[in-house]
Order: structure tokens, then C-alpha cells, then sequence
């Protein structure tokens, strides 16, 4: 699974799990890292690490399982990165703060 088909996998995962303010960008013409990167919100730093926790289980579930993560601990922001879709889960206020939707579009 790749590209479109892992993105589409990505977004249902976090709209089963409760993540919030899902939003998908196309950053393929702009960064070879990546074709997808999906930035969405947890209420609590709770939530947004098991948004994480859970996308993560599922992802495994499928035989792709993540290259990386980082954030877990503090979980003000954790960072899935599922080759060619990047999630990033957020409080609202780190969202707020970083603004990486106003960077990559």
C-alpha cells in the first residue's frame, strides 16, 4: 500500500479513532520525503498519544508499520512517519504555534 491508497487507510484510521481538524496536504511537488502529509488534533496530550498509539497498531495491522516516530513522551506532537505519509498528531495549541499547513501549501 502506497501514495493515495496508504493516505486514504491513514484518514479513516483517524476518523475511527476521534482525531480531530484532519487535514491532508500534497506536498509531492514540493519535497521528495514524502507525497502526503496528514496534520490532525488530539484534545489532551492523553489523546493525542493514543491517536498515535492506535494509528500505529493499525498501521502494523496491515504490515506497514512505521519507519519512525518521535514524540511520544511528551506528546505535545507526535510524528508518524509512514513513508510516503507523514502524520502529524497535535494539541491545537502546538498546531497553532507551528502552522505547518500555512508552510507546505
Amino acid at each position: 500500500m502506497q501514495g493515495t491508497e496508504l493516505k486514504d487507510f491513514i484518514v479513516e484510521q483517524l476518523e475511527e479513532i476521534k482525531a480531530q481538524e484532519i487535514k491532508v496536504i500534497e506536498i509531492s511537488e514540493k519535497s521528495t520525503i514524502a507525497d502526503y502529509m496528514v496534520i490532525c488534533n488530539g484534545t489532551s496530550s492523553r489523546h493525542v498519544k493514543s491517536i498515535a498509539i492506535l494509528l500505529i497498531k493499525e498501521l502494523k495491522a496491515k504490515n506497514l508499520p512505521p519507519i519512525g516516530v518521535e514524540g511520544e513522551d511528551v506528546a505535545e506532537w507526535v510524528l508518524v512517519d509512514s513513508g510516503d505519509v507523514i502524520v502529524h498528531v497535535m494539541l491545537p495549541t502546538t498546531r497553532d504555534y507551528y502552522q505547518l499547513e500555512k508552510l507546505w501549501e
